[in-house]
């Protein structure tokens, strides 16, 4: 009797994780997401009790969002170096966008150097990649405010604004993170896989570093996209110049950049649309634009995990009703818009395909590498402490990466026989099993030459799939 409930057991244990888990990708998103704009909304009300207008609301938010997501807060050296960097930041937004409103090629040289340097930095460690990523946030910010002008009732002087809503943004998302993990509702941060040791899975050819060549697509698409924008669209450039760097910025491939330029296109499509409906039934409220500008982009921080096409959507909602239509009818504007994001995207797309292309493939290879490498750490008997930290987290951002690969593999399922999709999914359905085992400090030998072979196998990607399959098998075993 014991046996067939054992036996239902088990097999319904499989469908009670996968619903778990989709929906803990709704929960903790969703948290995430009240948090972040919460934090937003304290820094918004702040930043207008001295200093009200359009530009440091923006500044405000768009902090709020980009310190929320990349969590430079949850440590006291991230915290530390943000409160250091975000002040030079907004005076660096200052300039630029003095620069882009009086001296426009100018301000553009200089926004593309800005940008550059922010992706090459990448190759210096850890620190460097976030100062970079807190380079980049005030271009983003004048991509969406391009001409925007100070308000004369500001308490402060200018250059004093952005300095005091950066160290408000800082200290109101570091308040509501450190109050998630208070109640834990905040996963424990993923620690970074920098140091555990990969076998080279390219030949022995010197190749300029990934970030270098990033750093140049990027200031190629931004270049391209200024000139294509200042020459032919003068009074729109800004929305071809965010396009092109949206679809290069976490650029992971060729592979990535096609599939992120369409989901950014059909999104964006899509929040345009929205926008042009909601502004046949708005009125010229500030107070409800504003209302509905943060509502966008609270459903675009949550449903962003859930794929990129929805924030794409909100985004452009939010940012077409925070620009307004002018004095153009809505169709007219929408066909405007819907032009200015597909030159942008086909910039973007051209700059990562032809300009020192990364292959995906290599990418995900690199990211496979990392995984096993960690495995094979953890079940390594020499390893004075195995822990599944770094495992989890290699695996994690493999799993990041394979949405353009499922892709793929749908659309050329007729003509291959074997994708890359599918070297991820098997070492992905690894993962449970590795950790099981890590957890219960066991190191068998027939696993670890599994390891050992299909990290061998990483050179010969036509032996990859069975060796990886073989790995699973003896984990599940």
């Amino acid at each position: 009797m014991a046996a067939p409930i054992l036996s239902r057991m088990s097999t319904a244990a499989p469908w009670i994780r996968i619903a778990r888990s989709r929906a803990f990708a709704l929960w903790q998103p969703l948290v995430e997401a009240v948090a972040t704009m919460m934090a937003a909304v304290a820094t918004l009300l702040c930043t207008q009790a001295f200093a009200p207008g359009r530009d440091p609301a923006v500044l405000a938010v768009v902090l709020c969002l980009s310190l929320s997501r990349s969590q430079l807060d949850r440590d006291l050296r991230g915290r530390l170096e943000a409160a250091v960097v975000l002040p030079a930041v907004g005076f660096v937004a200052i300039g630029v966008g003095l620069l882009l409103r009086h001296l426009p090629w100018m301000g553009a040289l200089v926004f593309v150097g800005g940008l550059f340097l922010s992706i090459w930095l990448r190759r210096f460690g850890q620190a460097a990649r976030r100062a970079g990523s807190l380079m980049a946030l005030p271009f983003v910010v004048l991509l969406t405010v391009p001409h925007g002008r100070a308000d004369s009732s500001a308490l402060l002087p200018a250059w004093l604004v952005p300095m005091l809503v950066a160290w408000l943004a800082l200290g109101w998302v570091s308040v509501f993170h450190l109050l998630l993990r208070r109640l834990r509702l905040q996963p424990a941060r993923m620690p970074e896989v920098t140091t555990v040791p990969a076998l080279p899975v390219a030949d022995g050819r010197q190749r300029m570093p990934a970030s270098t060549r990033m750093a140049v697509q990027m200031a190629v698409a931004l270049a391209v996209a200024f000139v294509a924008g200042y020459v032919f669209f003068p009074e729109r450039w800004a929305w071809i110049v965010l396009t092109a760097f949206i679809v290069n910025s976490g650029n992971r491939g060729r592979l990535d950049v096609a599939y992120k330029s369409g989901l950014r296109v059909l999104g964006a499509a899509a929040g345009t649309v929205l926008a042009m409906s909601l502004s046949l039934h708005l009125t010229d409220d500030p107070t409800i634009t504003g209302m509905l500008i943060l509502l966008a982009l609270f459903f675009g921080a949550w449903l962003r995990p859930l794929g990129y096409g929805w924030w794409a959507l909100f985004v452009t909602l939010a940012l077409a009703l925070l620009q307004g239509f002018g004095d153009a009818t809505p169709t007219a504007m929408l066909w405007q818009r819907l032009e200015e994001i597909a030159i942008g995207a086909v910039i973007g797309l051209a700059s990562a395909w032809f300009v020192l292309p990364v292959r995906s493939t290599d990418v995900l290879r690199r990211r496979l590498a990392d995984a096993l490498a960690a495995l094979s750490e953890a079940i390594d008997p020499a390893t004075p402490v195995r822990t599944p930290a770094r495992v989890v987290a290699s695996m994690a951002q493999l799993e990041q990466m394979i949405a353009p690969f499922h892709a793929s593999r749908w659309a050329t399922r007729r003509f291959r026989a074997v994708h890359p999709a599918d070297w991820a999914d098997t070492l992905l359905a690894c993962h449970a099993p590795a950790i099981e085992l890590i957890m219960r400090g066991e190191t068998p030998g027939r696993v670890r030459q599994a390891v050992g072979q299909a990290r061998r196998a990483l050179r010969e990607p036509a032996a990859l799939l069975p060796a990886l399959q073989h790995l699973r098998s003896m984990l599940e075993g």
